[in-house]
């Protein structure tokens, strides 16, 4: 049954009946990914009947949002036209401070960060005068807290929100060369995949025309946000020449050890078999590649690309850190901004992940992981944390 609802041709004709339309565009290689994501989602996952649900949600959502950019792009051409300027980029591995920094800067009304509502739903076009009010807001919502009556405490372990600013991975799932997948599901040969043999340059041009899509209804300069570009700055700078980039900082074993137990509860959403052992197991192997490839890349860059924030030094003083970081990006902090900010801050103290996690959880061995990730910490002068 499973096989026969995870028919890529199947999950394609339920889009393109939702969008009225068969055109994806140009790009055929997005279907290797979607091929390579339905069986693993048959053969791997291990879904129990919730899970099948919504797992078939998750694939023909991003696949009929593609087909109403698309559209929307056929029958506006000039939206292909326009220049996306100077992004920022938000990167670094999982459980950095990534999300506080992204939400903290997204309060300045300078910075246009794309929040969940319009990535789940990008058609029609998002307007200035109902940005706060779109009833598409509502409907996101309450998709979110169903998920926390399918797993207790998922919102305080990973906060979720349809006004909150959402992950590229995310936008980049309509490309199906996307880490939100092999993370929420267990997805073995999908994710070794996507982290050793996919090209991810077509997903970062999905990316640009999904921004160029959303900027066409409210523009600004765009605040973007995902660990997943540190394994892929290559791709990101190709389709993104003029990106300023932030890579934040963190003892990796406490950052393994957070996104395993993430992972871990994410996948119970839609699967009984969660383990919180093979979990760690898949995020140490993509942490380690992805800082050893992340350093390899810099390289490669030039170090004027990327402003480096220590989560240490974040955490001590979140707005000097900011005021530093503006400085680098050749920005100001203004007064209303940092206004805006420490309102959010007041209100979002913190999500107590730590105590939700600890090492030992993990199954793996400190004095070898510590000996894989000595070179990032030397290269950065990143301190060892106590495990939790």
């Amino acid at each position: 049954m499973n096989a026969q609802r995870f028919q890529p041709d199947r999950l394609v004709e339920q889009a393109c009946e939702l969008a009225g339309s068969d055109d994806f565009g140009d790009d055929d290689l997005w279907r290797d990914g979607l091929a390579r994501l339905c069986e693993g989602l048959v053969f791997e996952a291990r879904l129990n009947d919730l899970g099948v649900e919504i797992a078939v949600r998750d694939v023909v959502r991003p696949l009929t949002s593609r087909l109403q950019i698309v559209k929307w792009r056929t029958e506006n051409p000039d939206v292909a036209a326009q220049p996306v300027t100077r992004p920022i980029f938000i990167v670094g591995q999982p459980r950095t401070g990534t999300t506080i920094l992204f939400d903290l800067l997204a309060q300045d009304r300078a910075l246009r960060a794309p929040l969940t509502w319009e990535v789940d739903n990008p058609y029609p076009l998002p307007q200035p005068e109902t940005y706060d009010t779109d009833p598409r807001i509502a409907e996101t919502q309450a998709s979110i807290e169903m998920s926390e009556q399918i797993v207790p405490g998922l919102l305080a372990f990973h906060p979720m929100g349809a006004l909150v600013g959402q992950e590229c991975v995310r936008i980049t799932a309509g490309q199906f060369c996307s880490m939100i997948f092999s993370v929420q599901y267990r997805l073995p040969s999908y994710y070794r995949w996507l982290l050793y043999d996919a090209d991810h340059h077509p997903a970062y041009r999905f990316h640009r025309m999904f921004l160029q899509h959303l900027q066409s209804g409210v523009p600004g300069q765009w605040l973007l946000k995902s660990p997943a570009h540190l394994w892929q700055l290559d791709a990101l700078v190709a389709e993104y020449p003029d990106a300023l980039i932030v890579q934040t900082h963190r003892d990796p074993l406490n950052v393994i050890s957070s996104i395993s137990a993430l992972t871990y509860h994410l996948r119970l959403l839609a699967s009984d078999e969660s383990s919180i052992t093979e979990c760690a197991t898949q995020s140490c192997e993509e942490i380690v590649v992805g800082l050893e490839r992340g350093m390899k890349l810099r390289d490669a860059l030039g170090a004027q690309r990327v402003v480096d924030v220590q989560f240490a030094d974040f955490i001590g003083d979140p707005f000097a850190t900011i005021r530093g970081l503006f400085a680098d990006l050749g920005r100001e902090l203004e007064p209303a901004a940092e206004q805006n900010m420490r309102r959010y801050l007041a209100a979002h103290p913190g999500d107590g992940g730590a105590s939700r996690y600890c090492w030992a959880d993990t199954g793996l061995d400190a004095g070898l992981v510590r000996e894989q990730v000595s070179a990032y910490r030397e290269r950065y002068g990143v301190p060892d944390e106590p495990l939790k």
